[in-house]
């Protein structure tokens, strides 16, 4: 667990974006290749849906008047109803209390914090629990409220997920804990997380009394099984969704990253505190957003697609990557996580990747942090992004294998 003054890391910018230490990693080294492949960024480019220009003209009216903060009856209703039909929880989700739209996911993430730490008194200074690796914006969440950030290792031993068990052994760092956040499918290694799993780490939540931040935002991104969701396993149970929020956005289900709209659903009196919070110092989504985003989430059709398409490019690293860097099909997401250190690590493979192949990975200790224990569960690993097309996708893993072998 780290010691570092959050707030203080932020205001003298100590914190660096893995994407910014990948460019200085490799500013002064040119491309082995004449046509580089960039790998890095979660960016999609499948096609959109192609009603999405067309609902946002339709609503041009609403860009004379202020959206509200807790968005249009029409959203909420569209988000409500997708949640019903793709976790099978029907009645179970109230569009007016337990869903509050949100400028992308992230805007969410960070936010959700606030609320987390004002909810509850804490002997000491609170804890925010981060998966490890992680989303950047958990720990935006943690030291914009300073938090201490406690790095719970997702490695292969574990399946990719943190270790529960070894968690609940520590009851005096769940007493302070304010959040978990938690992903599922996992950026990067792509595990989904159990019923039972999801479960036990609710129980927890409600036990120690802290917020369960469920990540859900690659859940439509599969290619054998469609994952369970946070929401599924709790209204199962009889709190409901007491201590559970998930995040969800349309950048990686419908391929509209620029459209930056999102959703938080769950605990209602959560999200009643976490509106009033977003109603004095956060952006409304723009209506014009609201409503191509309500016919985004009624559509299934164009999802299907986009998944196919991931599905494609799987099939093309089945293919190339057998037996090499460790590979296994992800159960979901768009991430390979290849084990490089035949090639000396993170830095050294990326760096060695890029001058030999002309195609750019992160390095997956820079999607995480040493945890108490000093280990860097990333050390070993490179991220590759598959959002180009099959074609693409072939060419640069292509030049990988060709070098490694």
């Amino acid at each position: 667990m780290t010691a570092i003054n959050g707030l203080e890391a932020l205001a003298h910018g100590a914190i660096l974006s893995p994407f910014t230490r990948t460019r200085r990693l490799l500013e002064s080294i040119g491309p082995g290749h004449s046509h580089p492949i960039e790998m890095t960024v979660g960016d999609p480019r499948e096609a959109m849906p192609p009603f999405i220009a067309d609902k946002l003209v339709e609503a041009k009216a609403t860009l004379s008047s202020y959206p509200k903060i807790r968005g249009s009856e029409e959203l909420r209703g569209a988000i409500a109803a997708w949640l019903r039909r793709r976790y099978n929880i029907p009645g179970r989700v109230d569009p007016e209390r337990e869903v509050l739209p949100v400028n992308g996911s992230r805007e969410g993430l960070f936010y959700a914090a606030l609320p987390a730490v004002g909810r509850k008194s804490f002997d000491g200074r609170p804890v925010m629990l981060i998966t490890n690796p992680y989303y950047q914006a958990y720990l935006g969440g943690a030291y914009g409220t300073n938090c201490e950030p406690c790095f719970l290792n997702a490695t292969a031993a574990t399946g990719h997920l943190p270790d529960l068990d070894a968690l609940e052994r520590e009851p005096d760092i769940l007493r302070r804990t304010a959040a978990f956040y938690l992903c599922s499918p996992a950026n990067p290694q792509g595990a989904v997380a159990t019923p039972g799993y999801i479960r036990k780490a609710l129980s927890l939540a409600r036990r120690f009394d802290f917020m369960m931040f469920f990540d859900e935002c690659y859940s439509e991104i599969y290619t054998r099984e469609a994952p369970a969701g946070g929401l599924e396993v709790a209204a199962a149970t009889p709190e409901g969704f007491k201590n559970i929020v998930v995040f969800n956005s349309l950048s990686k289900r419908s391929n509209l990253p620029g459209l930056r709209s999102g959703f938080i659903a769950g605990d209602g009196d959560f999200l009643d505190m976490l509106a009033e919070i977003r109603n004095q110092m956060a952006p409304q989504m723009p209506g014009v957003v609201q409503h191509a985003s309500a016919a985004a989430w009624s559509d299934e059709q164009h999802v299907a697609r986009i998944r196919q398409a991931y599905r494609a490019k799987f099939d093309v690293c089945d293919e190339l990557l057998g037996g090499r860097f460790a590979y296994k099909r992800p159960d979901g997401g768009f991430f390979l996580w290849l084990d490089v250190r035949h090639l000396g690590g993170a830095e050294k493979a990326t760096l060695t990747i890029w001058k030999r192949c002309g195609v750019k990975v992160i390095p997956g200790a820079f999607l995480a942090q040493e945890d108490r224990h000093g280990v860097n569960p990333g050390r070993d690993y490179v991220r590759v992004a598959l959002v180009h097309d099959v074609a693409t996708v072939r060419e640069a893993l292509g030049r990988v294998v060709q070098f490694s072998a």
